[in-house]
């Protein structure tokens, strides 16, 4: 794992594709074991998630005081996340805003939009800037105002422009899922500074530098 910023508060690092972000029912650890393993904590507490497909920024609190501090600031939306994402197809907004009504289907582990409030149903809105063009493959910078479970591929999905390598979703593309969590920004629940951290792709995919 690749810390980006540690001091006795919070720890943010880089988490690998293929992790999940917690231990799974099966047993299997996730990043949040790992980094009391590797790092030797005894606390630290797990303050937002990636899809185990997806790698990328994320932080972490070592105290319950900072992580209420860093957790009203994700409800506050003063958390900040901005992902790059591969879709299929070309936008015809180079810019905009997607909202949407989203169901989580736990049994399924997939998220549905759908058109009316009900019970499980929670408001999904995400901004997005499109960057580059090629192969009728659009690249996306996404910004999130909520954080709902596949949200980013969700939406993208019910446009029929399902990320690259999204195969529950729609794609047909063998390849890996094209979306990573590149930035995070937030206040230092101690200092109230502004922690500011980038992890750039690792991907080519995400600089168009290979033949599509």
């Amino acid at each position: 794992m690749k810390i980006l910023f540690e001091d006795s508060e919070v720890i943010v690092l880089v988490k690998p594709v293929g992790v999940p972000s917690e231990t799974t029912q099966n047993g299997e650890k996730g990043i949040l074991d790992l980094l009391k393993n590797q790092q030797g904590l005894k606390d630290v507490y797990l303050l937002h998630r990636l899809d185990r497909n997806v790698g990328g920024v994320m932080v972490f609190s070592k105290t319950k005081k900072s992580a209420a501090h860093i957790s009203k600031q994700i409800q506050e939306n003063t958390f900040k996340k901005t992902y790059l994402a591969v879709v299929d197809g070309i936008i015809e907004e180079k810019q905009g805003i997607y909202k949407d009504l989203l169901f989580k289907d736990s049994s399924k582990n997939r998220s549905y939009v759908v058109n009316r409030m009900r019970k499980g149903v929670k408001e999904a809105s995400l901004e997005y800037v499109v960057l580059n063009e090629n192969n009728n493959k659009s690249l996306v910078k996404v910004t999130l105002h909520t954080g709902r479970t596949h949200q980013i591929r969700v939406q993208f999905a019910s446009r029929r422009m399902p990320l690259v390598g999204d195969g529950k979703y729609g794609s047909k593309d063998n390849m890996p899922l094209a979306l990573r969590c590149v930035h995070l920004s937030f206040k230092h629940p101690v200092t109230n500074k502004t922690v500011d951290t980038f992890a750039p792709p690792e991907s080519p995919w995400f600089s168009f530098e290979i033949d599509q």
